[in-house]
């Protein structure tokens, strides 16, 4: 009846392991205790640490997972270290086969990438009126490998995270204000003080235009057939196009009362009699 020993050293030509014998199997068992030990105390302390960073918050639970598995990766090749396995084609085995699976996962990894970039770097938040690339609307969703639009028209645009984070992004919301510059056109034969009346009087009616920076108004072209005023004023980001729309609807009926024309582009034809 064979012993321990070669019984053990039986299964170790088996499974590829030179030399297995009890007393590296309790080698093993004891390095098993202490990394397991170890792994716990560095994610804890990991975990710690990112608590304080609030800028990797959206992202924590990849970076815990990631981390996780790199220390028992290590603890796994300490282990086969210690036991004789040749470390050195394992390693090689798995550089291969991560090349291959990072060249078929090429777009999935780039948008990963860019997931990890918005996420820390913050250019927007959830609730944000967001442009860039052509695409606008408010973000719904910031996700790992795409971020979500949801525009104007109740469309929903998933974007790619690696198109994002490459491309320039408006965000409209992120200072809480906004400058609204507005064009009007007047007749020549209003005077310049009745035009700035009628249009202040429209202005004095939105109570969402903010009073610092106060509103202005200014003679801003002299036109084949009117003047043109532009309107400059701050509003609330989330005012902003109730605003543009009122002030739209405001100043024509301002100019009624007022008796300002409102011009549109025409011809004087006067005929000359001989």
């Amino acid at each position: 009846m064979e012993t321990l020993d070669e019984a053990l050293q039986t299964v170790g030509k088996t499974v590829g392991i030179k030399d297995l014998t009890l007393g590296g199997l309790l080698r093993v068992a004891i390095l098993v205790l202490v990394g397991w030990l170890v792994i716990r105390l560095l994610m804890r302390m990991a975990d710690r640490l990112l608590d304080r960073n609030k800028s990797v918050a959206a992202i924590k639970t990849y970076i815990h997972t990631a981390l996780n598995i790199f220390l028992w990766f290590l603890l796994a090749l300490m282990l086969a270290g210690t036991l004789d396995v040749d470390v050195t084609s394992i390693i090689a085995v798995l550089s291969v086969a991560g090349l291959a699976v990072s060249m078929a996962l090429q777009n999935t990894l780039s948008n990963l990438a860019g997931g990890l970039v918005l996420l820390v770097t913050k250019p927007f938040t959830v609730g944000d009126y967001v442009e860039s690339d052509g695409v606008s609307g408010t973000i719904a969703a910031v996700n790992m490998s795409y971020t979500t639009f949801i525009t104007p028209d109740n469309k929903e645009i998933f974007v790619p995270n690696s198109q994002l984070s490459a491309a320039k992004i408006i965000n409209y919301n992120a200072l809480g204000k906004r400058r609204m510059d507005l064009k009007f056109t007047a007749s020549y034969q209003a005077p310049t003080a009745q035009v700035r009346t009628a249009i202040q009087s429209a202005l004095s009616a939105l109570p969402q235009i903010l009073d610092d920076p106060a509103p202005a108004v200014y003679v801003s072209e002299y036109q084949a057939s009117s003047i043109e005023y532009l309107v400059r004023l701050w509003t609330l980001s989330v005012d902003y196009w109730d605003v543009y729309y009122a002030l739209i609807e405001g100043v024509r009926e301002s100019f009624d009362r007022f008796g300002v024309e409102m011009t549109y582009d025409h011809l004087n034809v006067h005929i000359v009699e001989k």
